[in-house]
């Protein structure tokens, strides 16, 4: 499976340039998005790039599609749109197609020429953000593997760890009945998952080499509580970033794990985004400086 997204050109629509991208979502006052979209303009001198954050429902995604003329270059995706924009687009790339989300939209032509493509990069953000943890980065060949929850992000996190060598990953969910959609992404990618209980998790995930948590904020605390004192075998991503560190976080590291911040994920999900939309590779530096900054205000 390919790490990377499409990579399309930056078009010239007539004297324009397509300059123009936002977050979409709902809620979205909270996205760290537009922080680092503006940092990566900043960066690479492109005072003319716009990016915003717009809150838009799933009932009103289709219709804010309509309004994009040819200055927009593309979208990101959060909650709840990534798997309601599928059915929007023109073309879907294979990764995206087969985890079944797509965090990214490509804007492409114009007129009646023009395309919509889906893409993915939370899953080179996952891959990249534990290779910051893994002795091997992000090349690294990952034996045994953890994921709590089943929605999107843990499809995206089940592609990751099929890159990194794992294809039998533990899955901890509340309900088995509710993992169909988890389960049918999984199939298509050629990963086969374990499901567990998410009441068994807190005695279980130390063993595994890496363990990434999908879980909404708070939603490990009680996990966290219940971890044995045993120190942790391998890495661990919490993709919740708030509160920083998660208790999750804070309980892995209180036992010498090694602990990846969810903000990383997010981080080189948005250097990949960076580079599709602008055709420039994106300034990981400044775009973490400004993350950080951001994050202890």
């Amino acid at each position: 499976m390919d790490r990377h997204a499409p990579q399309p050109p930056v078009e010239q629509v007539g004297m324009r340039t397509r300059s123009r991208a936002a977050v979409l979502g709902h809620p979205i006052s909270h996205s760290l998005s537009p922080t680092l979209h503006r940092a990566a303009y900043a960066a690479l001198g492109l005072t003319d790039w716009r990016y915003d954050a717009v809150d838009v429902t799933s009932d009103g995604l289709a219709a804010f599609v309509t309004t994009l003329d040819e200055t927009w270059a593309g979208l990101s995706l959060t909650m709840p749109l990534k798997q309601t924009v599928l059915g929007l687009l023109d073309h879907v790339e294979p990764l995206a197609e087969v985890v079944g989300a797509v965090n990214t939209v490509l804007l492409q032509g114009s007129g009646a020429g023009r395309v919509l493509v889906g893409a993915n990069t939370d899953v080179y953000g996952l891959v990249t953000a534990l290779g910051e943890g893994l002795p091997g980065g992000a090349s690294a060949r990952v034996g045994t593997a953890a994921v709590l929850g089943a929605g999107a992000t843990a499809a995206s996190t089940l592609a990751a760890l099929g890159q990194l060598g794992c294809a039998t990953p533990v899955v901890y969910v509340r309900s088995v009945q509710r993992a169909g959609g988890l389960l049918r992404a999984a199939h298509r990618m050629g990963v086969q998952p374990v499901l567990r209980s998410l009441d068994d998790a807190a005695g279980q995930v130390g063993r595994a080499d890496v363990v990434v948590s999908t879980l909404p904020p708070h939603a490990a605390d009680d996990l966290a509580a219940a971890l044995p004192p045993a120190r942790p075998a391998g890495v661990l991503l919490d993709v919740a970033y708030d509160p920083r560190p998660t208790a999750l976080s804070a309980a892995w590291a209180a036992r010498d794990g090694v602990v990846v911040g969810g903000e990383r994920m997010l981080l080189h999900q948005a250097v990949e985004q960076v580079r599709l939309m602008t055709g420039r590779p994106g300034p990981v530096d400044a775009m973490a400086a400004a993350l950080e900054a951001r994050l202890v205000a």
